[in-house]
């Protein structure tokens, strides 16, 4: 039986009457990847105000992976708003600001202690991280990674790598910051297989340290575990411990962010975890909060206390609300049986996507950790191929099912549903891609023979 219940074209007239309100109101710079307006969500499920159900596999981009509206998350919201809605942390404290901190500290990998400072977003984390580890080493210098993305603030997008459309008219970006490939090249990945050895990680290094910024003025590395919005690309094998060492034998703050893979996306906790890592320190939200905006720096003690007293702060970090909703997240995840579901889903995916793959040439790669899933397409002479993700997008949402697209040449589409997806939910969604790449594949390769 079908979950996936459509009662008017997609998108509806009451969705088409609020995109043109929405034209009228909000600046066109706030992108808009579909045209659906929302009323209700539940578990892996949406429905548009015109009625329509649709499976999400999406998560308003990796926010939810605990599901919409989790029941424990919306009791601990509500026992909350009982209580009281705001305080500022460092006007009056509260309790559960120090229970996740502790908590935080607890779960994140390493064994050392830690602290941990709240946030409302990832980029305020990124900004942050960088001040602490600024103050730390003395230090001013940034390296982060191609196709890297931590945010959207003028320090976020100096790190971000991909020009359009974030950077695109916004600059001059914070200076001292030097970009190294993430691991190989981007353009080897699609053809190299295999772990990458330290003494090229080194060499890498080197290079960056001799002709673009000496070692000693480097006060920190920042890098996604897995690439997130630029297209899901898992590390070699051997990288980013290569890089840790290096880091630490150069003083270098290690950072881990973890934004977009924390909370239980790639089957573990923390996507640390698969690498054997141990970062110094290693940046939370999305789906920490649950659905409420919340960030979290947690790290070694002795860094996180390098800013004195006032250097860190901001009016709603930690706010009293997305703190209960955090506590929930953590307890949803205690007893592991999210993260076995994160695992069955990336499996139950990759069993799929293989045997699309070999059916269509335009599938370049099937990647991803855990329930953190991708496809990337191409052209047949390996350039990015836009198009045929763009189409797939579009195809599936006019079929229920909402997925997103990503990537430097945004020629990826990727899978963030939530973890509390059912089995026959997820089986209807992949039925969905399957079906949508079988109707788009005589138009991709018309224009591939015509091109090519």
């Amino acid at each position: 039986m079908s979950n996936i219940k459509l009662k008017t074209e997609i998108p509806g007239p009451k969705s088409r009457a609020l995109t043109k309100r929405r034209s009228q109101a909000v600046p066109r710079g706030l992108y808009a990847s579909t045209p659906l307006f929302i009323r209700h969500a539940e578990g892996a499920m949406l429905e548009d105000v015109d009625g329509n159900r649709l499976i999400d596999l999406g998560g308003g981009i990796g926010c939810t992976n605990v599901g919409h509206r989790n029941p424990r998350v919306i009791q601990a919201i509500r026992a909350q708003l009982d209580a009281f809605l705001h305080q500022c942390f460092t006007v009056s404290g509260y309790e559960s600001y120090v229970e996740l901190a502790e908590k935080l500290n607890a779960l994140t990998p390493g064994n050392f202690a830690k602290k941990t400072f709240l946030a409302n977003s990832g980029a305020e984390a990124v900004e942050n991280a960088i001040k602490i580890a600024r103050a730390h080493t003395g230090r001013h210098a940034v390296l982060c990674v191609e196709d890297a993305f931590h945010g959207r603030t003028m320090l976020g997008l100096a790190l971000t790598s991909k020009t359009h459309p974030y950077k695109d008219h916004f600059g001059p970006f914070m200076s001292d910051v030097y970009r190294i490939p993430f691991g190989i090249p981007a353009d080897q990945r699609l053809s190299h297989r295999g772990p990458v050895k330290q003494k090229e990680v080194e060499a890498m290094l080197d290079h960056t340290f001799r002709r673009l910024v000496a070692a000693e003025d480097v006060a920190a590395v920042i890098v996604e575990p897995v690439l997130g919005e630029g297209g899901f690309v898992v590390p070699p094998d051997g990288f980013l411990n290569a890089l840790a060492d290096i880091c630490h034998r150069h003083g270098i703050v290690f950072i881990a962010d973890e934004v977009q893979t924390g909370f239980g996306r790639t089957g573990e906790l923390f996507a640390c975890t698969h690498f054997g890592l141990e970062p110094d320190l290693i940046l939370t939200a999305k789906s920490l909060g649950g659905g409420l905006p919340i960030a979290a720096v947690t790290g070694r003690a002795e860094i996180m206390d390098a800013p004195g007293p006032g250097g860190l702060g901001g009016t709603f970090g930690g706010n009293p609300a997305s703190c209960a909703a955090a506590l929930a997240v953590i307890e949803e995840f205690a007893d592991g049986k999210l993260l076995a579901q994160a695992r069955l889903l990336g499996k139950t995916f990759q069993q799929k996507a293989r045997v699309w793959q070999r059916q269509h040439p335009f599938i370049a790669d099937v990647r991803g950790v855990g329930a953190m899933q991708a496809l990337e397409f191409a052209h047949p002479d390996g350039s990015p191929n836009a198009a045929a993700a763009k189409k797939l997008a579009q195809h599936c949402l006019q079929k229920g099912v909402l997925i997103l697209t990503a990537g430097t040449y945004d020629n990826v589409v990727r899978l963030l549903m939530p973890l509390t997806i059912s089995e026959e939910d997820f089986a209807e969604a992949l039925t969905v891609i399957e079906d949508s790449l079988s109707a788009i594949a005589p138009e991709i390769n018309e224009v591939a023979a015509a091109t090519h």
